[in-house]
């Protein structure tokens, strides 16, 4: 299937964190945090390695501590991703992390306050070719910004705040730059990224902060960042969610596969809502197809349907699927069906051809069903016609509901 984006992106610059392109028509990238101490330097590799495996292009450790900078050092060198180290209220901080190596800092602009350690952060970053992003924070801003703007957030005051960190940075020639301007409401931080996105052409980070737990802070992130995705704004993102920072990667990746900035990594599974027609637990199949492919790596779209009355209709485009009916699961590829299965091998029959079609294709896939189609198909239309004799074409009762309507008219 095609995933290519409908949308433009905007132009931006490029800077490069470590290995990874931001900007500049490189693809956008997921980004995520560790919460482990930093200064246990297994356990957060060990997180790392779970963000990178999940679908985090770049990751940020904390340095608010010098056992922190220190935990940096061995890290960074055994990190499979580049890491970006966060900085708070201590310059010096930065320097420890740049020394320790990192590939990246992020500063909050109303955090360090006095222009001589931005700009001594900034000349560092420089001297190693190291990027910045500035970080800038609806619920920290300056207080001078919050008194200008009426003791309150708003977009012009964090872009105000981006730009003044960007002009202590020009002091110095420094121009490795990319700016996030997050807040915890949507349409705020919308705002904000939109006016961001009209004064400069430095890489945005998006990301909407404080978001919660899920479901609601999946919601609130993916509100907020796949709106402006979709306007072309934003060359990298991060979920920030009250959960395990791996749910955060993968919402990420997921993200972007499905806006199609990026290319799909693992599966999609797609399937009905249910309805009165259903012959199978629509709901309990589709969650057992999930956690069995878990984090299998098979780039396919998967269709789990309810029945065989409009599945394999609705569900054309996919790769693979199976409709249930009378006991027995329909597999199709493609649209053709291709074999028939008991009920309870639905899932295990899905995960198995899916994982044939990855390594074959799907033309191999339908040649290896060339003395079953025919068969499958004609199972297919009995069920079909089964379904539609027993339950009717009106099987939610439509028709009957608006011919009520039109006699009370």
């Amino acid at each position: 299937m095609d995933v290519t984006a409908s949308f433009p992106r905007r132009e931006t610059r490029q800077i490069m964190v470590g290995n990874v392109a931001v900007g500049g028509g490189a693809p956008v990238t997921v980004q995520s945090m560790t919460t482990t101490k930093t200064a246990d330097v297994e356990g957060t590799l060990r997180q790392i390695y779970a963000l990178a495996g999940a679908g985090a292009d770049i990751v940020r450790c904390t340095c608010n501590e010098l056992a922190a900078a220190e935990g940096l050092a061995q890290i960074v060198p055994r990190s499979p991703v580049p890491i970006v180290a966060d900085i708070h209220h201590q310059y010096k901080m930065a320097l420890a992390a740049l020394d320790a190596g990192v590939h990246c800092l992020r500063l909050n602009p109303g955090n360090i306050k006095r222009p001589e350690h931005i700009k001594a952060v900034a000349e560092a970053c420089g001297e190693r070719g190291v990027p910045i992003r500035i970080g800038v924070n609806g619920g920290s801003l300056h207080p001078d910004l919050y008194a200008k703007y009426g003791d309150k957030v708003t977009a012009e005051a964090m872009v105000e705040s981006a730009l003044q960190e960007m002009a202590y940075f020009d002091e110095v020639g420094f121009d490795r730059i990319k700016i996030s301007v997050k807040a915890s409401s949507v349409p705020l931080t919308i705002e904000a990224y939109r006016q961001l996105s009209e004064v400069t052409d430095h890489p945005l980070h998006l990301g909407v902060t404080e978001a919660g737990p899920p479901p609601i802070g999946t919601l609130k992130a993916t509100a907020g960042m796949a709106t402006l995705l979709a306007e072309g704004i934003g060359d990298t993102i991060r979920y920030s969610l009250t959960a395990d920072p791996v749910e955060e990667a993968r919402a990420g990746r997921q993200l972007l596969e499905v806006l199609g900035l990026r290319e799909r990594k693992n599966v999609d599974l797609i399937a009905c809502p249910s309805c009165g027609r259903a012959e199978i637990d629509v709901f309990d199949v589709a969650q057992r197809a999930l956690d069995a492919f878990g984090e299998r790596q098979i780039p396919l779209q998967v269709a789990v349907m309810g029945c065989v009355v409009n599945g394999p209709g609705e569900a054309r485009d996919a790769d693979l699927g199976i409709a249930a009916g009378n006991r027995r699961g329909h597999l199709f590829v493609r649209g053709q069906n291709v074999a028939v299965v008991p009920e309870d091998e639905m899932v295990d029959t899905l995960v198995e051809w899916a994982e044939f079609m990855h390594e074959h294709g799907a033309d191999a896939a339908l040649e290896r069903a060339k003395s079953t189609k025919d068969a499958a198909r004609r199972a297919a239309d009995e069920d079909r016609d089964r379904n539609l004799g027993e339950r009717g074409d009106d099987v939610n009762h439509a028709a009957t509901a608006v011919e009520l309507i039109r006699k009370r008219a």
